[in-house]
């Protein structure tokens, strides 16, 4: 978790990772760009990522102040007790808002505190969703389910997942765009390129084998998929530092 405050209205980089993300406006305002929509967002207001879904600090009021909470995809789907968070724009009430600033406050500096920010990203995300249903922005639930199709199966296609859901592809794809600002196919990459990097970068597997494994039909087209995702060659990213230094820049 960290806070961000930043007197000349910094930016923050677009970009995406494996790691789903809140933000929680506290004082000013700030303005995001998630996928192909705009959002701005006032004191109150939490925007939430889902893992793969790119976002930029787009611009940011003088006195922004928020706090930003990321957890391990693994760790976050254990603490939801199997959901996968979703994108979200709601607004807090006064009480509920109130409740989450004091625990943020509390943990944000303390080193050590995984366990209270796993309560914390618990808590945000009943929260949050009780706001949603509220305002009516809960995402459809074929958005819902398929993220977490594709959070354990990369490789699946719209025509699978369609008949799984009973739902025709067209719908499926329509209502994932709406909600998540990208299309269907684009985040599929995402996931699978994500996949990638979690199998290689940990030295579980060879290039080769880690691009079978995440989903791609060959390594070109695993190679393409990454250079278009993150600019750089797969091996270039994962074995010269690049990927820490990249990391490091999308943090508060």
């Amino acid at each position: 978790m960290w806070k961000y405050s930043d007197p000349i209205g910094g930016r923050r980089p677009r970009h995406f990772h494996a790691e789903p993300e809140i933000n929680l406006v506290v004082r000013g305002s700030a303005t995001f760009g998630v996928g192909e929509r705009t959002i701005h967002v006032t004191p109150g207001e939490l925007v939430a990522f889902p893992a793969g879904q790119d976002h930029a600090l787009l611009e940011a009021s003088p006195d922004l102040y928020l706090y930003a909470l990321g957890l391990a995809s693994g760790f976050s789907t254990e603490v939801l007790g199997g959901e996968l968070p979703v994108p979200m724009h709601v607004k807090l009430g006064e009480a509920e808002l109130a409740t989450v600033v004091s625990k943020a406050a509390d943990i944000v500096d303390r080193p050590g505190s995984d366990q209270l920010g796993a309560e914390l990203w618990q808590r945000i995300h009943q929260i949050s969703r009780g706001a949603a249903a509220r305002n009516g922005r809960v995402p459809h639930v074929l958005t819902r389910r398929t993220l977490q199709m594709l959070a354990s199966s990369p490789a699946l296609g719209l025509e699978n997942i369609g008949r799984a859901l009973r739902a025709h592809p067209t719908e499926v794809s329509r209502h994932f765009h709406q909600d998540m600002g990208m299309t269907f196919v684009r985040y599929r990459t995402r996931c699978r390129v994500l996949r990638f990097i979690e199998l290689a970068g940990s030295g579980q597997e060879q290039l080769l084998a880690a691009a079978s494994a995440a989903g791609f039909g060959s390594y070109s087209q695993c190679h393409r998929a990454f250079q278009a995702e993150l600019g750089y060659a797969p091996s270039l990213y994962l074995r010269s530092g690049l990927r820490e230094s990249m990391q490091l820049a999308y943090v508060g």
